[in-house]
């Protein structure tokens, strides 16, 4: 009898402190909960974007100029799609080491089949991302099906795709694309119309607002708490205008670049298909627990494969946009820190190594912490090797606090 007492006194407590909750301030300390419990989500990585910025601006007040951050918007789109394909395999807790081969070739094959073979570009652009795809099926069927770590069958690839890449530019090493071209100014020129801008900006407040009154609405149907109808208009108008005001800040020089809202545009498929969709919440199963998600009678198989495709084509299709903003294909193409930088992006932004857990907006933050550190460095007028230095420092506390986070999540029952 008292421990039926007991139990009837926690559920009301329980059903007081959602209700709680379900208000603006209810929601700002749902929020201080989580992050106690090691749920950090985005918040290490955008205090540190702040603190990087504000030394760089302190250092050379041009960094945070109109002008230089659309420069910086366009550099982050190439590596930052390769680092989106990144987050779908670091999701099933694998790793692809060629995807820095992948796009380099993806830009060879575009120049040898679109400028000397004079195929049509979107044609030329479609075959390199299908080549992609099938590199990718490949990981996933040595995978699979031999049971070779995705480590061993990643690097052999980055060896492989490598010397294909060289093979097919030949003895000349680089192929110059026709500038002036609609894939050359798509890469370096061509910015929206500010009109089209603000009202892009606009889009994630509708997002929210519609995708939030859904939630209440089906929470209150299954006799669930439901977070008040303030906090989701709070969120979304705050979340507009800061976006408002980036894009004010930046129309003032040349605009948003078109190549910065492909790359946001894909990171927004991917985070709806990751957190709305039976096959994102499979990702999220497989990552956390294999065995578990075979029980449950998903396709393991299928999700692992899909994740390796997916990387492998991202990975040709950043290769295709970094050919548009250098105007060429070269041997040089994906190599160096290419490769580094896309599983850098991805792990800073906060997709762990673990498995499980990420989301796709982290190959967006991550990617603009790297570029950020490069660009202030650049204006700076010091060497690379600090950048190697800070960029490496940077991957280094990430992995810590990831691994700190996930000591947190297990000590409070939310791993």
């Amino acid at each position: 009898m008292t421990d039926t007492k007991e139990a009837t006194t926690m559920l009301d407590r329980s059903d007081v402190r959602m209700k709680h909750e379900t208000g603006v301030a209810g929601t700002i300390r749902a929020f201080f909960d989580r992050v106690r419990s090691g749920d950090l989500g985005s918040l290490p990585v955008v205090v540190g974007l702040v603190i990087i910025w504000t030394v760089f601006a302190t250092l050379n007040p041009i960094f945070l100029s109109s002008n230089n951050l659309v420069n910086l918007l366009f550099d982050c789109s190439t590596v930052g799609v390769i680092a989106l394909g990144i987050v779908c395999v670091l999701m099933v807790g694998e790793i692809d080491l060629s995807v820095g081969s992948i796009s380099g070739f993806a830009s060879a094959m575009v120049g040898t089949l679109w400028v000397n073979q004079g195929w049509p570009v979107p044609l030329a652009i479609l075959a390199a991302v299908a080549v992609g795809g099938l590199i990718g099926s490949l990981y996933a069927l040595l995978y699979n099906r031999l049971g070779m770590p995705s480590f061993v069958s990643t690097l052999s690839g980055l060896l492989a795709v490598l010397g294909m890449q060289l093979y097919i530019l030949g003895s000349t090493g680089s192929i110059n694309l026709p500038y002036g071209s609609a894939v050359v100014n798509f890469g370096q020129m061509m910015v929206m119309p500010r009109l089209v801008a603000y009202i892009l900006a606009a889009l994630p407040c509708i997002a929210i607002l519609w995708t939030g009154v859904r939630a209440i609405a089906r929470r209150r149907e299954a006799n669930l708490s439901a977070p008040s109808l303030g906090s989701i208009v709070f969120r979304a108008v705050v979340i507009t205008v800061v976006l408002e005001l980036i894009v004010l800040y930046l129309n003032q020089d040349r605009g948003i670049p078109w190549m910065f809202g492909l790359f946001v545009g894909l990171v927004m498929v991917m985070n709806y298909a990751l957190t709305r969709t039976q096959w994102g919440r499979s990702m999220t199963a497989v990552g956390g627990n294999r065995e578990a998600a075979r029980r449950a009678g998903i396709n393991v198989r299928a999700i692992y494969s899909s994740a390796f495709v997916l990387c492998s084509m991202l990975a040709a299709l950043g290769g295709v946009l970094s050919a548009a903003r250098l105007a060429s294909a070269s041997q040089q193409a994906g190599t160096g820190d290419v490769n580094l930088n896309a599983i850098a992006a991805a792990v800073i932004g906060g997709t762990s190594l673990f498995g499980g857990r990420g989301n796709a907006f982290s190959a967006l933050l991550g990617i603009i912490v790297i570029q950020s550190i490069a660009n202030g460095l650049t204006l700076l007028d010091l060497s690379s090797s600090l950048r190697y230095m800070i960029t490496g420092a940077v991957l280094a506390v990430a992995v810590i606090v990831d691994s700190l986070a996930r000591r947190s999540r297990v000590s409070h029952g939310r791993a």
